[in-house]
């Protein structure tokens, strides 16, 4: 007969999410530091401009030497202002502690930085005609979301509803409060220009990059837990 015992093995700290949230901060900070002439310009030289990363007139050695692509990338950690930080961050901590500890550091930076830059690569090519800005890690947070529910696809989240004057705490399947996210996310793309300037696609190809990633290591990660 064979027992079944709990690892007595402490999980590791998910630094790689506390360290993606601290670049966020400090960027932000970095930014609302600058006089308000001069955080327009900063946007612009950060973050992902439509019309200026895909100019085709412009010859690749150039795009190379201004790193062009490579802002695809740093407006991850670039937020307009303290709610569009809190909110990216919140979401962060939820999903990225568990999909970190699931997939590992490596495996879950890889998730944030390639899965967000995919994403904010697809928003651009949506708003092709934009001299704006992309910014923030909404994409790369969609991705964590996303490899989230492929990861714990039977995981529970707790709710807090209001009902009347009290205040009860519900535990709701992720698949559906993900799935009505993940559902409103589509609807904005066709609606979302009333709501404000938000590249919803970053969201939605975002999520969509994460499910894939996390279901392409699944097999590898399900052989490490059984040799461990």
């Amino acid at each position: 007969m064979f027992v079944q015992l709990e690892s007595r093995r402490k999980a590791r700290p998910p630094w790689a999410t506390f360290l993606l949230v601290a670049a966020c901060v400090t960027m932000f900070l970095w930014i609302v530091a600058e006089p308000v002439s001069e955080r327009g310009r900063l946007l612009n030289i950060w973050g992902t401009v439509p019309t200026t990363l895909l100019d085709n007139q412009v010859p690749w050695q150039t795009q190379l030497v201004e790193l062009r692509f490579a802002r695809l990338v740093t407006a991850l950690f670039i937020h307009a202002d303290w709610i569009h930080l809190s909110t990216n961050m919140l979401f962060l901590i939820i999903f990225g502690v568990p999909t970190e500890r699931a997939l590992g550091a490596g495996r879950f930076l890889l998730l944030v930085i390639l899965g967000g830059a995919l994403a904010n690569l697809i928003g651009a090519l949506t708003l092709a005609a934009v001299n704006s800005p992309i910014i923030g890690s909404s994409g790369a947070v969609s991705g964590v979301v996303g490899a989230y529910l492929a990861l714990f696809p039977r995981a529970h989240l707790g709710l807090v509803l209001p009902l009347g004057f009290f205040l009860e705490f519900v535990r709701v399947p992720a698949s559906l409060l993900i799935g009505f996210w993940a559902v409103l996310q589509i609807l904005f793309t066709y609606v979302g220009p009333a709501f404000g300037a938000v590249a919803w696609w970053t969201h939605v190809s975002g999520f969509l990059i994460g499910i894939l990633l996390a279901l392409a290591w699944r097999p590898g990660l399900a052989r490490r837990a059984r040799r461990s």
